[in-house]
């Protein structure tokens, strides 16, 4: 053990020094002390979330499942486990001694104690979450959260409720009510041909009078979307936010392994995800839509108060954002009238990405078939690009500083045009191309003929895939945003109006993260469109190595994660969110974390400078 005594160490210690004398001498009594041998586990899983470990002397390193190579280095004087490390489900995640270390350990419950006893103390350390009484507060405040891990083959209360094709309406309705069920599904040989509902037989039998005794197949929704057994609860959640249905068939391989509806998923919060979506659809004004969007701040707030993963998070908060432009394109074209040509409706920059926080301006942007003329068209498409954006305005979207959006003349236009745009980009690579390419790379079909942008996407892919003098001047203008780390390793801060002592996250964190993964995608020529499923498909790829891959996921989703929950508490107290974290909100452990974060960023960065030098 260290010659110096318990209570000498604690008040020098950066945290505890802060608590008074009285304090800290009840402390030390509740520390207790042990050693471990290097190579030795301290702690792993769950048992990391019961108590707060402090390295007393020697070296740990934490390791996430996956890495072969220590996420971090705790030095004497950090912290780890309950209320320190990790942020969330502590599982996958190990504490091991690098080398002979003393620690001290204090129980989670004393942990929780103190940060109430001690409000200075929330500075440092992050509450464990009160265990027994009704178990709910705020982590359970959106009950989709716990969906995240389970498979959908979890939810499924029953076997499929299945009839052939060329059963009657009648004998649907009659199976329907005799099994208490909202739907049922349409099987030909074993193989899923189609689903019915209960709205099916309201809007499609009863409503338009049709003869109950007509096949199912006349009013039945033919290859309906489907989820996979397998998959995560949460992509069927997400599914059913982004197109407003209540009922997706579940498929194990080819076979039908039963329904999911949005019953099953038990939710009935008002700032649910799918409950938004749906809320969403059902508005007939714009003010009905101001009024749902402005509940997408409590949205943040559940989930970060549910600790759920950034990557997540991104999805959920851009599944209400698309949502709210549909409707609004919706409720234009019921204003002005069929559209004359096809076209799409494309979201650029972060809600392409599907990675919005609730602070986001739009990017958008219209392509239209090539049969689009200027002279008969463009009033229509002026007057629709003008509702939407004017509505997403007043739904807390604001508009894009730059202008790129819609209603901006330029970014409005056929098919060809977007396709001389994005050659004259690449072959001409001036600072205003790079800009306009980091934004209008990233692009995602909102509504409309989708195909209009997928062919798109393929030839500017085709164009930019081992372009090298291209890809060199991408680097060049992804390297102006650089981690904050000093010369000699230290984090750089900033000063950002009142907020001292401030890193940037945004602009100094995740934007360069994002902008390697879009050079990976452009060298590749990956469609994918997403960071996390870039570096994914990346390291598939060979553009980059797989545990370089792993540490940029780990990288962002810690920073963004950061940046979730220092918006939500910013609005939780009725501040306007920003993305300038005060370096005093963060425990020992997340300093050091951060700033490996930064280091790991950095150094990806100086391996494209030289490959593209």
């Amino acid at each position: 053990m260290p010659n110096q005594s318990l209570s000498e160490l604690l008040g020098r210690h950066r945290v505890f020094s802060l608590l008074d004398a009285a304090s800290k001498a009840r402390l030390a009594r509740r520390l207790t002390c042990r050693t471990f041998e290097a190579g030795e586990r301290v702690a792993a899983g769950a048992a990391l979330g019961r108590r707060l470990g402090w390295v007393l002397r020697g070296q740990v390193a934490l390791l996430r499942e996956g890495h072969d190579v220590a996420i971090a280095t705790l030095e004497p004087g950090e912290l780890f486990g309950a209320g320190a490390l990790p942020r969330g489900d502590p599982d996958g995640w190990t504490v091991m001694a690098r080398e002979r270390a003393d620690i001290a350990f204090l129980p989670a419950a004393d942990v929780a104690h103190l940060c109430a006893e001690h409000p200075a103390m929330a500075l440092f350390l992050s509450p464990p979450p009160a265990t027994g009484g009704d178990g709910a507060g705020e982590r359970a405040s959106d009950a989709h959260l716990g969906l995240m891990a389970q498979p959908v083959r979890s939810l499924l209360k029953r076997a499929p409720v299945a009839l052939a094709p060329d059963a009657s309406i009648l004998q649907a309705a009659r199976t329907m009510r005799d099994e208490r069920v909202s739907s049922v599904l349409l099987l030909q040989q074993d193989r899923l041909f189609g689903v019915v509902t209960d709205r099916d037989l309201r809007n499609r039998v009863l409503a338009a009078g049709l003869d109950p005794q007509q096949p199912l197949h006349r009013i039945a929704t033919v290859a309906p979307l489907t989820v996979d057994a397998a998959q995560p609860a949460f992509e069927a959640l997400l599914l059913m936010a982004r197109h407003n249905i209540h009922h997706v068939p579940v498929l194990d391989g080819q076979r039908v392994a039963g329904m999911l509806s949005a019953s099953d998923l038990a939710e009935q919060h008002s700032t649910s995800a799918v409950y938004l979506a749906g809320e969403v659809h059902k508005q007939t004004s714009l003010q009905g839509l101001v009024e749902v969007a402005a509940r997408v701040p409590q949205l943040q707030r559940n989930l970060a108060a549910a600790q759920a993963s950034a990557c997540s998070t991104g999805h959920m908060v851009t599944a209400i954002t698309d949502a709210v432009t549909t409707r609004l394109l919706q409720m234009a074209q019921a204003q002005l009238g069929p559209a004359p040509v096809d076209y799409a409706w494309v979201a650029a920059g972060s809600q392409a990405r599907s990675e919005q926080t609730a602070r986001s301006d739009q990017d958008n942007c219209l392509v239209f078939d090539d049969r689009y003329d200027e002279a008969r068209h463009g009033r229509y498409f002026r007057e629709l690009a003008g509702f939407v954006n004017d509505g997403l305005h007043a739904c807390g979207y604001v508009y894009c500083p730059g202008e790129m959006m819609a209603r901006t003349d330029a970014w409005r236009q056929p098919q060809r045009r977007w396709a001389e745009y994005f050659q004259r980009w690449t072959e001409e690579p001036e600072p205003k191309a790079l800009m306009l390419t980091c934004v209008f790379f990233d692009l995602r079909a909102i509504h409309g003929r989708a195909e209009l942008l997928g062919a798109l996407r393929a030839q500017v892919l085709r164009r930019t895939r081992d372009n090298r003098i291209f890809l060199a001047y991408m680097v060049g203008n992804a390297l102006k945003h650089r981690p904050p780390l000093s010369l000699f390793g230290g984090i750089s801060t900033v000063r950002a109006g009142k907020v001292r002592d401030a890193v940037d996250l945004k602009h100094s964190g995740i934007v360069p993260i994002v902008d390697l993964a879009r050079i990976y995608a452009l060298a590749g020529g990956h469609e994918a469109v997403n960071t996390y499923a870039r570096l994914e498909v990346a390291a598939q790829g060979g553009e980059i190595s797989a545990q370089s891959a792993r540490d940029l996921r780990d990288a962002l989703e810690f920073m963004a994660g950061l940046r979730i929950r220092h918006q939500a508490q910013q609005t939780r107290l009725g501040q306007a969110p920003d993305n300038f974290l005060s370096l005093s909100e963060l425990s020992n452990f997340e300093r050091s974390q951060l700033k490996d974060a930064f280091g790991v960023v950095q150094t990806l960065q100086s391996v494209l400078a030289q490959r593209y030098r």
